[in-house]
């Protein structure tokens, strides 16, 4: 009020200097015109206030991830001009934010029906569809955001993230170069382009000891190589090496993998062995794996969920085994796993049966730095197990209690793993395993 009255005693001093050097007419009509002067003295702060009184209301509730209370306020303004697309885009960011992905999408459409100039809409209807899985609409709705606007970082570091999310290693690492070169002092674009730096190839190994208490330990080495041909199709290639009770053994291992975006992973392959009787003599397998992600939940950030069979073509024995697992991921890197496996054993002279087993993995961070973390976790498995290897009974129950460490950065990463297993008749095994790989 105080801003009211001091610009009324302003325009009122210059309506009456200007009355005494102004024409007769003027002065009669002075109350009439001192109201006009009140009425605009009086609205014009509150025009000028309204739209960042509004948006700073939006911008603290959205700070306060209260998106209820940022919604209504933004309702309110919409009713009172359903047509300030500016207000419509608004709404469907915090729509956004607060995980209603639908009704965001549903938003930046309608938005985008009537003006298909703004980039940022585009852009926004774009980060929509990767978090609901729709990779093709996402480079559809980002693409033309560049088309618009081909000089802003921002937009290609965007269509980065999104090439990356589609397994289109390259190309996301040429629009990361194409957003530096724009804004060589892009913080988000550097940082982008470092996370998300891809390589085609990965080269894997790994030694493993079983100590058993009622036989000589066994041992086994491996080396394989994974190679990404394309954003969709990948190889692995691998040969394992083993020595049970005192028997060489060795396999040569080889699947492909379907990268199916916004879809899953699925892998088959097979294994040819020189067995010696004491490893499987052929295999074929089968996976699924199939992820979900949610950001901006606080508790559950994502879900994985992996399905696979196993055959094994033993001399004196056939196996198919059924493995299930759920992974569910919680914020600051924490992880659990719940896998459950049945196996069905047919041997030559016993006849066929099903035995179960189950396992819970929980995974945690350690230590992090800006390029590489250091991973721990531990791990508790129980069943029956009927397997047909000579290293292994016919039939036994165990119990296993364990856990390992990870080390990995962008191109490297090292693993070690222990555990100890109760078996029946007083028999116990302890396995330690490390594992490394190298990407290039």
């Amino acid at each position: 009020m105080q801003r009211f009255y001091v610009e009324m005693s302003l325009r009122q001093n210059e309506f009456e200097r200007a009355t005494r050097k102004g024409p007769t007419f003027i002065r009669s009509c002075s109350p009439l015109f001192l109201c006009v002067l009140a009425v605009l003295a009086f609205a014009s702060p509150v025009s000028a206030q309204e739209r960042p009184s509004w948006e700073a209301q939006v911008r603290t509730y959205c700070d306060a991830r209260e998106w209820s209370a940022a919604l209504s306020v933004l309702d309110a303004q919409i009713a009172r001009a359903p047509k300030d697309l500016d207000l419509q885009a608004w709404r469907a960011r915090v729509l956004t934010w607060a995980g209603r992905l639908q009704e965001a999408e549903q938003t930046y459409r309608e938005i985008l029906a009537i003006d298909r100039r703004d980039p940022d809409n585009w852009a926004g209807l774009a980060s929509v569809c990767l978090r609901e899985g729709k990779i093709n609409a996402a480079l559809s709705a980002i693409q033309l955001a560049i088309q618009i606007d081909s000089k802003r970082a921002d937009l290609h570091a965007a269509y980065a993230r999104i090439l990356r999310a589609a397994g289109q290693g390259r190309e996301a690492q040429a629009e990361f170069n194409n957003a530096l070169r724009i804004d060589p002092a892009n913080t988000e674009a550097r940082t982008a382009r470092k996370a998300g730096r891809s390589y085609t190839n990965e080269i894997r190994g790994g030694v493993e000891t079983d100590s058993l208490s009622y036989t000589i330990p066994n041992n086994a080495e491996s080396a394989s190589l994974i190679t990404r041909w394309t954003s969709l199709w990948s190889t692995n290639l691998g040969g394992y090496f083993y020595q049970r009770s005192g028997i060489l053994a060795d396999k040569f291992l080889g699947s492909v993998t379907l990268h199916a975006p916004s879809f899953a992973a699925v892998t088959m392959g097979g294994a040819i062995a020189d067995d010696n009787a004491v490893i499987p003599k052929s295999e074929a397998f089968f996976d699924f794996d199939r992820g979900l992600s949610k950001r901006e939940a606080t508790v559950l950030k994502g879900i994985e969920f992996q399905y696979g069979q196993h055959w094994y073509w033993y001399q004196t024995a056939r196996i198919l085994t059924l493995n299930g697992a759920t992974v569910l991921y919680f914020p600051r890197d924490w992880s659990l796993t719940l896998g459950a496996t049945g196996a069905r054993s047919a041997f030559s002279a016993l006849g066929a049966e099903w035995r179960p087993s189950g396992v819970m993995r929980l995974g945690f961070p350690l230590v992090a730095w800006s390029d590489s973390r250091l991973s721990g976790n531990i791990l508790y498995a129980a069943g029956a197990e009927n397997f047909a290897s000579a290293d292994q009974i016919g039939r036994f129950a165990s119990q296993t209690y364990g856990g390992g460490v990870r080390f990995e950065s962008s191109r490297v990463f090292l693993a070690f793993t222990y555990s100890y297993q109760r078996r029946t008749q007083n028999r116990t095994d302890s396995y330690t395993g490390f594992s490394y790989g190298y990407r290039f």
